[in-house]
């Protein structure tokens, strides 16, 4: 942690990873760029191919740090603390441990001075232990927004024909009661046609500078405004508070037939509020503690969440890859059943180099004009799952998309409507909708329901350049097609961790499946989840029963990426359900271990 918080106007020495404003214009092109430079700079030659994920050569206050499985620092706060100590000594800088985070990673802080070759010189000090899996700056995000109800008529979004989402149609069958989505966002500005909804949430801001409230973490996560003055925040103009969250939790869950504002994709669900962005953004560490809060994880300090969260909205990220710190946490999150939906990102470029969008395991959402088509900002490409609407108001104001806000220009004020525009107002569309199909069908797995959105999409009435994932979100459609028993949620797991040798024989591990009638689906989801610094080694094979083989993943000399932690698809229809189904994986080439967490197996 820094010695002293930077003043106002100061340069942040943190490294910043948004390339987006909170205020409804969009990010010029130059700060765009400047933000997405800071991530692309190489890591040293020292450090492995499978950790280029940050670049280490920027100043940055705080590291985030995790320990391999069976080493003393990944349980002892003790041991970590040393070895931060230890490393100090080594590299002559101030290197101190902080707090351990929910996924069991250590925050640690460097001097409030430390430049970029200061932290560079601690990233590959603990990048060389072998004890270390990795070692990551701890990185600033932001808002992803350029942005009988009686303002209905004006939500387009839900219910027109051209480009809605064609939300009243699952309105018939579900209104999404009985699921809490967590809005990692701002925090929540009181609003009477969202108040009923709200329930308990959490302030997760641990620095004085960012959480503007005058404290560190609490069980408040009241949005006190996020403005900064001109100069501040790396920007020449100042910007008021954008109540974001709130604009957020608003589309998702905004109170339905009570004679008053907007409504809701899932009016009956409830809102957890967890505040993790004020002035500047916010930091991928608390980030990482909300994600891990939210589904039902310990964090460290933290009393125990009572409204575990079965969906996830984060409208929120910057340029760079997904570290392998914010990745265990949404892995973690998606193995407890959490479904993590995120924003594609504003800037009008391949959504690949906008993080947490580019994170494995995620349902990422691109944003649609009223027309149709891919809005001019949205970022776009493969890594692309969906769009929705996102509403596009260079034109017209009420092409955007109508929520819940505050009239506050700094500090809250009178409660309002306003029109927003932005993929993190295309993202709680999907998180809405995810809510509604897991209220519809609670057996449904994250795999399930990204895959159920995905294939009852409908294709875009417009154009998308670049690539919009599977079409454009259909509400009506995904909810019947999951209630009507496509999904049927049942899933049988791992019951422990296996270690991968190196260049070695083949393990397995077992999953015995019974209760089930005949056999097994054509479309048998395989959830895997190894941890490996070179998952190019890996040869993943899926073994039936009868000892029948079914090749997963062959081993790649030049897929040098970290992990292997997703879903494959396979047609076992010929094999019978019952009996113990076995997952192997071999490590087919030296220098790499890693470790097979866990799998599933889910008809």
């Amino acid at each position: 942690m820094r010695t002293s918080p930077n003043s106002p106007g100061s340069s942040p020495r943190r490294k910043l990873v948004s390339v987006a404003a909170v205020s409804a214009a969009l990010l010029t092109a130059a700060t765009a760029q400047a933000a997405v430079a800071l991530e692309s700079s190489g890591p040293a030659p020292a450090v492995p191919a499978a950790q280029a994920e940050a670049a280490p050569g920027v100043p940055a206050e705080r590291l985030i740090v995790g320990y391999k499985s069976g080493a003393a620092e990944a349980e002892s706060n003790r041991a970590a603390a040393a070895d931060a100590e230890a490393k100090a000594g080594r590299t002559g800088e101030d290197v101190d441990f902080q707090r351990r985070l929910g996924t069991g990673a250590a925050l640690v802080a460097l001097g409030g001075n430390a430049t970029g070759k200061d932290v560079a010189d601690v990233l590959a000090e603990y990048r060389a232990d072998p004890q270390v899996a990795y070692a990551v700056p701890d990185r600033l995000n932001k808002p992803l927004a350029t942005p009988d109800d009686t303002e209905y008529a004006k939500q387009w979004d839900l219910f027109e024909s051209t480009a809605g989402m064609n939300v009243p149609g699952a309105w018939d069958v579900t209104t999404g009661s009985g699921v809490t989505v967590a809005v990692i966002d701002t925090g929540y500005v009181a609003h009477s046609d969202l108040a009923a909804n709200v329930v308990g949430g959490y302030d997760f801001i641990s620095d004085t500078a960012v959480s503007v409230d005058g404290d560190g973490r609490d069980g408040n996560p009241a949005d006190p405004g996020d403005w900064y003055a001109a100069g501040e925040c790396g920007q020449q103009a100042g910007s008021g508070s954008s109540w974001h969250g709130t604009h957020v939790a608003g589309t998702i869950a905004a109170a339905t037939n009570n004679g008053k504002g907007v409504a809701g994709v899932a009016h009956g669900a409830k809102i957890s509020p967890l505040r993790v962005l004020g002035k500047c953004g916010g930091y991928d560490s608390d980030i990482i503690d909300a994600i891990t809060w939210a589904s039902g994880g310990t964090v460290s300090g933290v009393p125990a969440n009572t409204n575990v969260a079965k969906v996830v909205n984060m409208s929120l990220g910057g340029g760079g890859a997904c570290s392998t710190a914010t990745q265990s946490a949404i892995n973690a999150a998606v193995n407890r059943g959490t479904t993590v939906v995120v924003a594609a990102g504003n800037e009008n470029q391949n959504a690949a180099n906008s993080s947490p969008a580019n994170c494995n395991n995620v349902i990422t959402v691109a944003a649609t004009n009223r027309a149709g088509s891919r809005a001019s900002y949205s970022n776009y490409g493969t890594t692309v799952d969906i769009a929705a609407p996102g509403g596009e108001t260079r034109t017209t104001t009420s092409n955007g998309i109508l929520s819940t806000l505050n009239s506050g220009t700094r500090t809250p004020s009178a409660e309002n409507y306003a029109y927003y525009q932005g993929t993190s107002m295309a993202t709680p569309h999907v998180a809405g909708l995810a809510a509604l199909m897991k209220s519809a069908n609670p057996a449904l797995t994250p795999a399930q329901i990204e895959s159920a959105i995905k294939s009852n999409a409908r294709a875009l009435p417009g154009t998308c350049s670049g690539g919009c994932g599977a079409g454009l979100a259909d509400a009506a459609k995904t909810v019947q097609a999951v209630r009507g028993g496509t999904s049927t949620g049942t899933t049988f797991s791992s019951t422990g961790a296996v270690a991968i040798p190196d260049a070695g024989a083949a393990i397995e591990s077992p999953i015995t499946v019974g209760g089930r009638s005949g056999n097994a689906p054509s479309a048998l989801q395989v959830g895997v989840d190894i941890t490996h610094t070179y998952r190019g080694d890996l040869v993943i094979d899926l073994v039936a029963p009868d000892g029948s083989a079914y090749r997963l993943k062959s081993a790649s000399s030049s897929d040098s990426a970290d992990h292997v932690t997703t879903t494959y698809t396979v047609n076992a229809s010929g094999e019978a359900a019952n009996g113990t189904w076995k997952l192997r994986v071999q490590d087919t080439a030296a220098r790499d271990t890693g470790t097979l967490n866990g799998w599933r197996l889910t008809f």
